[in-house]
């Protein structure tokens, strides 16, 4: 299952990919190309979801395993990019939801910040992945909390 942690990253490298897309659709007044492409970056952005929840739930995540002195900065920017990607979820949802019922001059005011914070969120992400699985080899595999604290 090692290939899991790169197939997630490329769906959220794709739903940002999208996202970007979608934007300049819309700014060039094409809203059904940009409503598909839009579901399709949600689409993208929940199949990384499931991939990462499962293999969570299942296998457990990868600790750092870097050098001990970078641990202390890696973790920092871990919890920055959770708080990221939690907060782009939440508004991605909410931007999904304005546009579906149609209150467009709502989902026109948060959609632009919407895809700011998922593109912070793709973004940190990816680097994420770099730091885990490429520039160093990941640590043991184990629970959330203690991939996060390494406790």
């Amino acid at each position: 299952m090692e290939i899991l942690p790169t197939i997630s990253t490329f769906f959220i490298f794709l739903s940002a990919v999208l996202v970007a897309i979608g934007w300049r659709l819309i700014a060039t007044n094409r809203p059904k190309a940009h409503k598909k492409t839009m579901i399709a970056a949600a689409i993208s952005a929940l199949l990384f979801f499931i991939i990462y929840m499962s293999r969570t739930v299942f296998i457990g995540n990868t600790s750092f395993g870097g050098p001990d002195e970078l641990k202390i900065y890696y973790t920092i920017f871990l919890v920055f990019h959770i708080t990221l990607a939690t907060t782009g979820a939440v508004f991605g949802l909410v931007t999904l939801y304005l546009a579906f019922k149609r209150k467009i001059g709502k989902h026109r005011k948060i959609g632009p910040i919407t895809s700011i914070i998922w593109f912070g969120s793709a973004s940190t992400g990816i680097v994420v992945y770099f730091l885990l699985y490429v520039l160093y080899h990941g640590g043991h595999t184990t629970s959330l909390l203690k991939a996060i604290f390494g406790t």
